[in-house]
């Protein structure tokens, strides 16, 4: 059994995710990483930026809303994804599809236990149907809508669920049946409606970016490929990172290893796989590459990749995480969190480099955090998930 240790899972790293800056395109970033986390509107921005370094802020916002090769997708961990628009049927056969069919079980439970205002006559699922074609043509009428406009054009989408608790509080159909629309491909968010670090964006149908819809796939081949492409992007690892990413179950896991060729590795003392190919076996032995600094934001993919991170922290990961474990934005050097930063209301970017690792080190850190400022024109950028280090560094 080949020993991975975890220096050379960090080189590897740094290399397939672009840290030195290296990507030329938004899809080449995102498809690197599968995708990009999307919940706070700006990483998708700041995750670009910083492994593109050529790239702007108008170049990144066309890919989405003009070129259309990217878009915002809800998949793995129920969380908001920007993918490229050619990886969306793989990720809606083998995640989103399922998420869409649990998340629709659970609201017409809602319906049924809690009861609504005004009362559903006759089949819930026939009623919950009719109004998602409701909104579906109202949407494809207007071209894009907020969750309001669309309420205004359907009005049972302001049908209230009632509450079961003294201490909740009565909740309208239209976020929920909206998300769950947009789980099952018909809908999707669009354009923001303000700045780029903006969370409101319009509602679009899906038919902009798929005119006859998300191709169908296979679920379980789709769940074969996807695992194939995780590993591609960050094995060798834990095949309990593998479930935890997905948010599959142990039994879907061992089905989709079952359809690929892995070798067993030995990293650290902690069994994990590798893609049992050529080139994957080829990049374990390319030889070293300088270290390099990067800045990445709150909820880069590179550090959500994976449940297991001791072996790419330098610090006590308390510094970077919030209360809830989100994880904001993270100071690398060679593949390794050596610190954080953030942006002052001047918009000076500021780095602390908590690990010490020389003064070339810290030297390349500032050096690329001057680099994003002057790329950020002054734009002050506030994580959604605010950590101590990034908060002390803000002030």
């Amino acid at each position: 059994m080949r020993s991975i240790s975890d220096e050379e899972r960090r080189r590897l790293t740094a290399r397939r995710h672009h840290l030195g800056g290296d990507a030329t395109s938004t899809e080449q970033v995102a498809r690197s990483m599968i995708g990009l986390h999307a919940t706070d509107p700006a990483t998708v921005y700041l995750s670009t930026l910083v492994r593109a370094r050529d790239l702007t802020i108008p170049e990144i916002q066309a890919d989405f809303y003009e070129r259309r090769s990217l878009v915002r997708w809800m998949a793995m961990r129920r969380t908001l994804f920007v993918f490229p628009v050619d990886a969306v049927p793989l990720v809606q056969a083998a995640i989103s599809t399922p998420l869409a069919e649990r998340l629709r079980r659970q609201l017409l439970r809602r319906l049924e236990v809690n009861g609504t205002e005004p009362p559903i006559d006759g089949d819930l699922d026939a009623w919950l149907s009719d109004v998602e074609a409701g909104a579906h043509a109202a949407l494809a009428a207007r071209g894009d809508a907020t969750g309001l406009q669309l309420s205004a054009d359907e009005p049972r989408l302001r049908t209230t669920i009632k509450p079961r608790a003294k201490s909740d509080l009565p909740q309208g159909v239209t976020s929920t049946l909206l998300v769950v629309m947009s789980a099952e491909g018909q809908i999707v968010r669009g354009r923001s409606s303000g700045a780029w670090t903006t969370r409101q964006h319009r509602w679009e149908p899906v038919e902009r970016w798929y005119p006859g819809g998300v191709p169908a796939l296979s679920t379980e081949a789709a769940q074969v490929e996807l695992a194939r492409v995780w590993l591609k992007a960050f094995g060798p690892a834990p095949v309990s990172d593998l479930e935890w990413y997905m948010g599959w179950t142990k039994s879907v896991v061992r089905r989709a290893l079952a359809g690929l060729s892995v070798v067993d590795v030995d990293l650290g003392g902690v069994p994990g796989v590798v893609l049992d190919d050529p080139a994957a076996l080829a990049e374990l032995d390319l030889p070293p590459e300088p270290p390099v600094a990067t800045l990445l934001p709150t909820l880069d993919p590179t550090p959500m990749g994976w449940k297991s991170r001791d072996w790419f922290f330098g610090i006590d990961p308390a510094d970077v995480f919030d209360t809830n474990g989100n994880i904001g934005p993270t100071l690398w050097w060679g593949g390794e969190i050596v610190g954080g930063w953030a942006i002052a209301p001047s918009g000076e970017v500021r780095v602390s480099m908590v690990a010490d690792r020389g003064s070339e080190a810290l030297a390349a850190c500032e050096r690329a955090a001057s680099e994003l400022q002057d790329r950020l024109g002054g734009t002050v950028v506030t994580p959604v998930f605010r950590t101590r280090l990034e908060k002390s560094l803000a002030v």
